[in-house]
C-alpha cells in the first residue's frame, strides 16, 4: 500500500511533468511495479515475507542479496557503525540501490518491451500479492503466488497498450516503490540507513529516523490498528485523484477529490 500511495501521489503531484499526464493503462502498469518494488528492499533477507515468494528462485536471490549487502556493510562500515552480521537493512535499503534499480528497470525495459515488461510485471505483482496476502497465503505457497501474479499480469497486459508505457515511467515507479519502502522502515525502531554512503555523526550506515517517540514496533499495534488503514485510504484516494485527471473515472469527473482546490 506504502508503493500505492507514493505512486499515486508522484503522478498527482507531477502534473507539469510526464510521469503525471499518463493514459490509465500506463498508471495502472507504474501502480503495480510500484506496489511490488516497495517490498524489494526486504529481499536482502532470507527469512523475510517476501523472500519465499517464487519458492527458491526469490530465496536464492535473497541468499545472494544477502551476501552482498553483508560484504558491502563490512567494507565500507566505519568504527562507530556495529559490528553486526547479516545483510538486512543494508545495500537494499538505501538510495544508492533504489537509483540503480531504476536504472536497470529503465535499461531492461528499454531492451525490448515485448519479452522485458511482461517479464518485470509477474515479479513485481507477485512481491505485491506476497505482501498483501501474506495472512491468507501460506509462507511456503509459491505455487498459488505464481498463479495468482501470472494471472495480474495477463490482465494488465491484455488491456495495456504497452507502446504508451515508456521505460523511464517503469524505472521511475521502481525507484519510488523502493523510496516508500525506505520511508516506513524509517519510522520503526531500527530506522533506515536510506542515506548510505554519506557519513553522519561519522557513521556511513546511520539509521535515519525521527525521535524514539515517534517510532513504531514493525508488526505492532500502531502499524496494523492506524497506519494500515490511513495507508490504505490515502492511496485509494490518491490513485482516484491520479485517474480521474486521466480520464479513467468519468463517474467521478465534476467531484473535486481534492477539497482546498
Amino acid at each position: 500500500m506504502s508503493g500505492l500511495a507514493a505512486w499515486g501521489a508522484l503522478t498527482v503531484l507531477a502534473s507539469h511533468h510526464p510521469v503525471g499526464n499518463l493514459t490509465p493503462q500506463a498508471w495502472f502498469v507504474g501502480a503495480a511495479l510500484a506496489s511490488g518494488a516497495a517490498l524489494l528492499p526486504d529481499l536482502d533477507h532470507p527469512e523475510s515475507t517476501v523472500s519465499s515468494t517464487f519458492g527458491s528462485v526469490t530465496l536464492a536471490l535473497s541468499s545472494v542479496l544477502n551476501a552482498i549487502s553483508h560484504g558491502v556493510y563490512r567494507i565500507s562500515r566505519t568504527k562507530r557503525d556495529p559490528n553486526r552480521d547479516g545483510g538486512h537493512r543494508g545495500l537494499t535499503h538505501t538510495l544508492v540501490f533504489a537509483v540503480l534499480a531504476a536504472v536497470v528497470t529503465t535499461a531492461v525495459v528499454q531492451t525490448s518491451k515485448s519479452w522485458a515488461l511482461p517479464i518485470l510485471m509477474f515479479f513485481f505483482c507477485g512481491l505485491a500479492v506476497r505482501g498483501l496476502m501474506h495472512e491468507w497465503s501460506p509462507k511456503h505457497d509459491a505455487v498459488w503466488i505464481a498463479v495468482t501474479s501470472l494471472a495480474l499480469t495477463i490482465a494488465c497486459l491484455k488491456w495495456t497498450d504497452q507502446s504508451a508505457t515508456t521505460a523511464a515511467t517503469c524505472g521511475v515507479a521502481v525507484g519510488i516503490g523502493c523510496i516508500a519502502h525506505y520511508l516506513g522502515d524509517a519510522i520503526t525502531e531500527q530506522g533506515c540507513p536510506m542515506l548510505w554512503p554519506v557519513p553522519i555523526a561519522w557513521r556511513t550506515w546511520y539509521p535515519v529516523a525521527p525521535p524514539k517517540i515517534f517510532r513504531m514496533r514493525t508488526g505492532g499495534k500502531v502499524e496494523l490498528v492506524l497506519l494500515a488503514p490511513v495507508l490504505t485510504v490515502v492511496a485509494i484516494w490518491l490513485s482516484a485523484i491520479a485517474l480521474q485527471r486521466a480520464g479513467a473515472l468519468p463517474m467521478l469527473n465534476g467531484v473535486r477529490l481534492i477539497p482546498w482546490t
